[in-house]
C-alpha cells in the first residue's frame, strides 16, 4: 500500500507483507473496515517510531 503499513505490520506480527495486504482489502470489502484499520496501523506505525 501507500504508508509502508503493511511491510512494517508484518515485521512485527511475523508474516509476509502480501498476507497483510491482502488481509486489509478483505477487510475492505467488508463494510471498509480494511481503511480504518489501516489508518490506526499507521499511526501506530509512527507513534512506535518516535520511541
Amino acid at each position: 500500500m501507500i504508508l509502508g503499513v503493511s511491510k512494517w505490520l508484518g515485521n512485527r506480527v511475523n508474516m509476509k507483507e502480501s498476507h497483510v495486504r491482502i488481509a486489509f482489502v478483505i477487510l475492505f470489502l467488508f463494510a471498509g473496515i480494511g481503511i480504518l484499520a489501516y489508518l490506526i496501523s499507521w499511526l501506530f506505525m509512527i507513534l512506535a517510531s518516535k520511541n
